[in-house]
């Protein structure tokens, strides 16, 4: 549900918002992805692809993903590996023992930042159907007001659509809203939208590669953000 921008004695006064990306980011799923694409790659009679260059395409679009793994061995199979991953994923969920863990210290840090007055959104390179799951899986689906995937939104990471239609959606504007990631995609979501944009140390891309990417600040633990939200909306605003 969409919470409105609230007004002030001063006047309007434009919700926080902090976008998080999903993989990477709120949960360790590199496992099942990594998985699901050699599945998809063998189901299709092609090389397997190294799981660190699969984890390097972590929150692109699915199809844009593939295509990069894809380069080395020509694309002709391209729309028969995207079709493959996807009835790979699906039947991973299926699983009993199927497992995307809450990187630690997520839920204490998102009730910090929404008893702050925060609003909570996510966008990722997942498709709608498989960010559910993952939100429902933990519990998650009402702590999050504005959810932007690759399938919803026209334009994928590190394209600025799902920063702008997450800031549409809930009323926030540039200089109240964050976006928190693990990749350079996010980064450069961020700042093509024109928000800053916290790097996590415990996801998929290098420490360096996300500062050079635009991170303002990379944090080793979830339990810094809150009162860095507060620092980057409040200086954000003032700039403004």
């Amino acid at each position: 549900m969409t919470r409105p921008a609230s007004v002030s004695g001063a006047g309007f006064e434009p919700p926080r918002l902090v976008i998080f990306d999903c993989d990477g980011t709120l949960v360790d799923s590199q496992h099942h992805i990594v998985s699901a694409m050699h599945s998809a790659f063998a189901a299709n009679g092609l090389g397997l692809p190294e799981a660190d260059s699969v984890r390097r395409t972590v929150g692109l679009p699915l199809e844009v993903a593939i295509e990069r793994l894809l380069l080395p061995i020509g694309l002709k199979a391209l729309d028969d590996v995207v079709a493959a991953y996807k009835v790979a994923a699906v039947a991973q969920r299926l699983e009993p023992d199927h497992e995307e863990p809450l990187f630690p210290g997520l839920v204490p840090v998102l009730d910090r930042l929404e008893a702050g007055g925060f609003l909570l959104g996510v966008a990722t390179g997942k498709a709608r159907r498989g960010l559910n799951f993952t939100l429902a899986t933990h519990g998650l689906t009402e702590r999050f007001v504005t959810l932007q995937t690759c399938d919803v939104v026209p334009a994928g990471k590190p394209a600025p659509d799902m920063v702008l239609q997450a800031m549409a959606e809930t009323g926030a504007v540039a200089a109240s809203t964050i976006v928190v990631g693990d990749t350079t995609y996010d980064m450069e979501m961020a700042r093509n939208a024109g928000v800053p944009a916290i790097g996590v140390a415990w996801g998929y891309h290098d420490e360096q590669i996300l500062l050079k990417a635009g991170a303002v600040k990379i944090i080793k633990d979830f339990g810094e953000l809150p009162d860095l939200a507060v620092e980057l909306t409040a200086r954000s605003s003032s700039a403004a």
